[in-house]
């Protein structure tokens, strides 16, 4: 048995009374215009948002948006302009040159403006390996905050998830931002 078995177990044994999960009612924030919303938090957490208009695109909008983009790695079938599936490379180190990931969001979160990725190919290092990343997320699957969010979650078979807002960014004492500095230089979310 594992120390952390043992432990469990001790606090099985010594634990006299047992309680329910108290009910709790939220009055989150919600959003009339979640489309709106989204779109104008995405572009405050210094990302974009474009909405796909009826009958637009999806490749040429993304040529247009990043013409100067070379290898661009991609596994979602209406991307025909990809040049590199990423499940068919032996080794995330043959990642590094990505110019742009093009990967697909679960959901978006007005609140923040963050989306849940989960980890749907082999290496999830091309989240943050890639120069520019796009996220293409279907705008009936926006939610108003985080507690919406949180139960909208269900892990992925492979056991991964992260929240994206934005562009890579951090900042020092003096207050000088950087982006790009951990992960992508630039994010658009693009809504379907």
């Amino acid at each position: 048995m594992s120390s952390k078995e043992q432990i469990l177990n001790n606090i099985k044994r010594n634990t006299k009374q047992v309680y329910d999960k108290p009910k709790m009612e939220l009055s989150a924030i919600s959003y009339e215009d979640k489309l709106t919303q989204f779109a104008e938090i995405s572009k405050a957490v210094g990302g974009d948002a474009v909405i796909l208009k009826e009958g637009e695109d999806i490749n040429q909008v993304i040529r247009s948006l990043y013409p100067e983009a070379n290898v661009i790695a991609s596994e979602i079938a209406d991307i025909t302009l990809a040049t590199l599936h990423p499940d068919q490379v032996a080794s995330p180190k043959n990642l590094n040159d990505v110019d742009l990931a093009i990967i697909e969001g679960a959901f978006g979160v007005c609140e923040n403006g963050c989306i849940w990725v989960p980890q749907q190919i082999k290496y999830k290092a091309l989240y943050f390996i890639t120069q520019y990343l796009v996220i293409v997320l279907d705008r009936s699957k926006l939610v108003n905050n985080m507690h919406e969010a949180y139960q909208q979650i269900t892990p992925s078979e492979k056991g991964f998830g992260v929240f994206i807002s934005g562009p890579s960014k951090t900042a020092d004492i003096e207050q000088a931002l950087v982006v790009g500095a951990h992960g992508p230089k630039g994010l658009t979310v693009i809504l379907k």
